[in-house]
């Protein structure tokens, strides 16, 4: 077990051998960019043009603590790729999801978020999205990506409310050393090298072990199973929201948003 993990978890053991079995397996690469809405669409078309069944989508693509800047679109960078260019995407897939649900498959949308939310955002700063939001101070691209991200809990959440055929979970990967904190600079990277110092920070490889566990683990309410709506940190373990990551009404609100949003680009 790695340190700082909730509970054992090991790939090597856990996940069924595939030894003697003989697997056919074919992957095809989908080039896109979640910071056009265009790139997106034109992914999901090509996706339709091989595909008519989706049993698993992970929404796991992001930035983190870019300089202040937008979109191809016109939105604040790190809202418009993370929350958006995902929605986009979602919402394009959403009916061959539904549909592979309707005909018994277990059907799963698994968000990846950050843990980051509880602390750096309370708030999604809605009508300000066309701006870079650059007044935030010497933290700012942080409480930038502590919006995005508290926005990929409750749309998770309010996918789960809306579409209850489908599994939606939300996940925190934890914070290990895979690269996405390169653009930290003056106090958060201060703070982050002390962190490191007295935390137990994960391999690359760990951080994928909460979003696999979400993708494959059985359905149920019981421990070490997977509940839809639900925000899990690693690995497995129902975390404890804070009011705005619960808000409903906040849910709601980001929803409807996305829609109108969306719609700009025939995405209904």
């Amino acid at each position: 077990m790695a340190k700082g993990l909730a509970f054992h978890f090991d790939p090597a053991t856990e996940i069924p051998s595939q030894k003697g079995k003989i697997l056919f397996v074919t992957v095809y690469f989908l080039k896109m960019d979640l910071a056009s809405i265009e790139s997106v669409k034109a992914a999901a078309a090509e996706f339709f043009r091989r595909e008519a069944r989706l049993d698993l989508l992970m929404a796991n693509a992001g930035v983190m603590a870019l300089p202040p800047g937008l979109t191809k679109d016109g939105y604040e960078v790190q809202f418009g790729t993370n929350h958006l260019g995902h929605a986009a995407l979602i919402n394009l897939l959403l009916p061959t999801l539904a549909l592979t649900a309707e005909q018994g498959h277990d059907t799963r949308i698994v968000i990846l978020s950050s843990e980051l939310f509880k602390f750096m955002s309370s708030t999604i700063s809605l009508s300000k999205m066309h701006t870079t939001q650059s007044a935030h101070g010497p933290l700012a691209p942080q409480r930038r990506y502590g919006e995005s991200k508290l926005a990929n809990q409750l749309y998770a959440r309010e996918l789960a409310r809306r579409y209850p055929t489908i599994t939606t979970v939300a996940i925190h990967p934890g914070v290990g050393n895979t690269g996405l904190q390169d653009n930290f600079t003056g106090p958060t990277k201060m703070m982050v090298r002390a962190a490191a110092m007295v935390m137990p920070m994960m391999t690359a490889e760990q951080t994928a072990w909460n979003q696999t566990w979400a993708a494959t683990a059985p359905l149920g309410s019981g421990e070490k199973m997977v509940r839809s709506g639900v925000y899990y940190e690693p690995v497995g373990v129902e975390a404890k929201l804070p009011k705005h990551g619960k808000d409903d009404v906040l849910a709601g609100r980001l929803w409807e948003w996305t829609a109108t949003e969306l719609r700009k680009f025939g995405i209904k």
